[in-house]
């Protein structure tokens, strides 16, 4: 009998077929999870667009001085996501090799901002912050669509690449604008069609 056709006694060997299989279902499932819980994209994506519009409209067409008091929302978008996903890891009993892997992706991402805004604070290096912020949001979209197959989120994460390149050139107040389009086509566009798919798919 062929080698990729036995099982062990143990029962962990598996078939090409098999394998490939699993790999699918184990990809199914994570993205149907991803499309439950776009709760993170939509909520991060509507709050940091909604950060940049509201801050260059305070700097550009107000010339208010303290334009950037917006962004003291995000420590209280931390609290109220944090506790979304208390609540939602108490619900789940296990988790798929890939959806591990996002959630360690996501968590290293977060950390990073934290630690690229200590950064810019120190070094007042905040005049091109945004072109970093969005080469982050390349790497977390573009890396997730590719674990769950969706190509929104992979479209997003290459777009998001571009404008990062892009935005180097300009001023922070345009930036601004650049990253809010960086959010809706890489955060939110791609977590609305992850929940319409999941609805569809229900019905």
């Amino acid at each position: 009998m062929p080698e990729q056709t036995q099982e062990n006694k143990e029962g962990t060997d598996f078939s090409p077929e098999e394998s490939l299989q699993l790999i699918q279902s184990m990809i199914t499932k994570t993205k149907d999870a991803v499309a439950v819980d776009s709760f993170y994209f939509l909520f991060w994506g509507w709050l940091v667009f909604a950060c940049c519009v509201v801050e260059y409209a305070l700097m550009v067409w107000f010339e208010y001085p303290h334009h950037n008091f917006v962004w003291w929302s995000m420590p209280l978008g931390g609290i109220i996501s944090g506790t979304y996903s208390a609540r939602q890891a108490r619900r789940k009993t296990a988790m798929t090799y890939i959806e591990e892997a996002l959630s360690f992706l996501w968590i290293a991402i977060g950390i990073s901002f934290f630690v690229m805004v200590f950064i810019n604070v120190v070094s007042d290096a905040w005049k091109t912050a945004f072109t970093y912020y969005i080469l982050m949001y390349a790497i977390g979209t573009f890396v997730s669509g590719k674990l769950i197959r969706f190509k929104p989120l992979i479209i997003g994460g290459i777009l998001n690449f571009i404008l990062a390149a892009v935005s180097i050139k300009f001023n922070f107040a345009n930036q601004l604008l650049i990253g809010a389009l960086a959010i809706l086509i890489s955060y939110i566009i791609p977590g609305h069609l992850l929940r319409i798919r999941h609805h569809s798919k229900k019905q």
